[in-house]
């Protein structure tokens, strides 16, 4: 079981590192050639800049229970059909019961600006969303542990 941190742009990866340090949980971070994201005793993966190469190498290291903080719904939905958590920067867990919405809030927002429209932007990040994102980010630890721990004691995979 690992976190897997999309590191391009994610303001959380040493609040993630410190927590997955706490459960020692491995964490590796993904990132490509124009966002190197290092970090001293962490595994970082960096690939060539392209649409989505930090997506999908992320998701070939993936492995059920996996964690990974992203803020990419198109990821998340891959993570999530491969039995992983996903979670974003505010706490934000995506899971099969929200992905379709979110997916969908995407898609509206892409044809709004390739029709030349605006969409607001992300807010300013607040403090509020640090500890949204710890308590969360804790819980599914947790339930990752558990479940793993479940399945390895049972022997399914």
């Amino acid at each position: 079981m690992k976190v897997l941190i999309d590191a391009d742009a994610c303001p959380v990866v040493d609040l993630a590192l410190s927590i997955s340090s706490e459960f020692e949980i491995e964490t590796i971070l993904f990132c490509d050639t124009s966002h190197r994201v290092e970090r001293d005793n962490v595994i970082t993966i960096i690939v060539p800049k392209g649409p989505d190469s930090v997506d999908f190498t992320l998701v070939n290291a993936l492995s059920k229970h996996d964690i990974v903080i992203t803020q990419d719904y198109g990821l998340a939905a891959m993570v999530l059909a491969r039995g992983g958590y996903p979670i974003d920067q505010n706490g934000r867990e995506m899971s099969d019961e929200n992905i379709e919405r979110l997916l969908d809030m995407r898609h509206v927002g892409q044809k709004i600006r390739r029709a030349g429209g605006r969409t607001k932007g992300p807010k300013k990040r607040t403090q509020e969303n640090n500890i949204s994102f710890e308590m969360k980010f804790r819980q599914i630890c947790e339930r990752a542990i558990l479940a793993h721990k479940m399945e390895e004691s049972t022997g399914e995979k």
